[in-house]
């Protein structure tokens, strides 16, 4: 199954972090995007409009205010694209409505899913079923889903390997994405329906989500307000920039009939070591406050992307500081606007 050089695709969540970076790239590489996204307050809805704003500025770009979690409107949604195709390419009627979805539409965090684990059910679970519903219905062949290297838990030794127990999730968040995991391997049994699972591991970047850390270290210490570390800040993580992610999503369009791939750095680095890495890029000292470490968080996480090399030719190009460094100056060109976002809770 080859994509056609120039495609339509359905993006879900594209006014989120890394769904918008996804969407950029596929418009500048010539291709229609519709893009969906509820715009929901799981955190300030400013952030996610700026993203969308930008997104508008692309001609290719259509935009449907839409939750994934609403079975009749993602119906619908399929139902009205088919409908204007066969207006617009009268040849086109009896194609599918787009070449693929990409499902990057999640309630996300981990410890946010403690609070309130039923939304994350209602839009991870509930939304993946209802795309891969339509996709089957109106002949989609193509889904990619995000998931999360949270669902490698506590117990398996890292680097995480694909193949690795994902049976014992710590929290929610990971519970509801391995849900989405499994329908949708489902899909691809009963239906033949071609399925790119990407786990991404702690993703960063310009514009990132102001619930993650990276987000919260560089305003605070730019600010000479204090941080909040969980734990004593010698867990590592395996940050990943957005660009490598929204490549190596894209990269994942391409038929695999149905494979698990982690999407992460190669490189996890102690949180304290970040910290002062963020600090001497701003150009002000740290002040910490520490906290206990939360239970539904894991003292490591590293990505095994073997699969990643091996089936997508991808591998991350983007190193650590140089992240950082295109992060602090995103925060200062924007400082401003990121000011006055609230950062919600910690």
């Amino acid at each position: 199954m080859s994509q056609p050089a120039v495609a339509t695709y359905l993006v879900t969540g594209c006014a989120g972090f890394i769904a918008a970076r996804v969407c950029e790239l596929l418009l500048e590489a010539g291709h229609e995007v519709l893009g969906v996204d509820n715009l929901n307050a799981a955190y300030d809805p400013r952030l996610k409009e700026w993203r969308l704003a930008r997104l508008r500025s692309f001609p290719r770009f259509r935009f449907e205010a839409l939750d994934i979690s609403d079975r009749k409107s993602v119906e619908n949604l399929f139902v009205n694209e088919r409908e204007r195709q066969r207006l617009c390419q009268p040849a086109s009627r009896d194609q599918a409505p787009f070449a693929a979805v990409i499902n990057l539409a999640a309630r996300a965090g981990v410890r946010a899913s403690v609070a309130d684990p039923w939304v994350y059910y209602r839009t991870n679970c509930e939304g993946a079923l209802n795309l891969l519903e339509a996709c089957r219905q109106f002949g989609v062949r193509k889904y990619i889903l995000a998931s999360t290297s949270s669902l490698y838990g506590a117990h398996n030794p890292v680097p995480y390997d694909e193949s690795a127990d994902t049976d014992r999730p710590l929290s929610p968040y990971a519970a509801s994405k391995k849900a989405a995991e499994t329908i949708a391997y489902t899909y691809h049994h009963l239906y033949g329906t071609d399925v790119s699972v990407l786990r991404y591991f702690t993703v960063y970047g310009p514009a990132g989500r102001p619930d993650m850390s990276i987000f919260r270290f560089i305003r605070a210490i730019a600010e000479g307000e204090p941080i909040v570390v969980y734990g004593d800040g010698t867990q590592s993580r395996d940050f990943t920039y957005v660009d490598d992610i929204a490549r190596g999503t894209i990269l994942a369009l391409r038929p695999v009939g149905y494979e698990v791939i982690n999407l992460g750095g190669d490189a996890p680095a102690v949180l304290n070591d970040v910290i002062d890495t963020i600090a001497r890029l701003v150009g002000k000292p740290v002040h910490r406050t520490t906290r206990p470490r939360h239970p539904a968080d894991v003292p490591a996480t590293w990505a095994n992307i073997r699969k990643a090399r091996e089936i997508l030719g991808w591998q991350p190009q983007v190193p650590l500081e140089e992240g950082l460094r295109r992060t602090v100056a995103w925060y200062w060109e924007n400082r401003d606007f990121v000011c006055s976002l609230e950062l919600g809770p910690w």
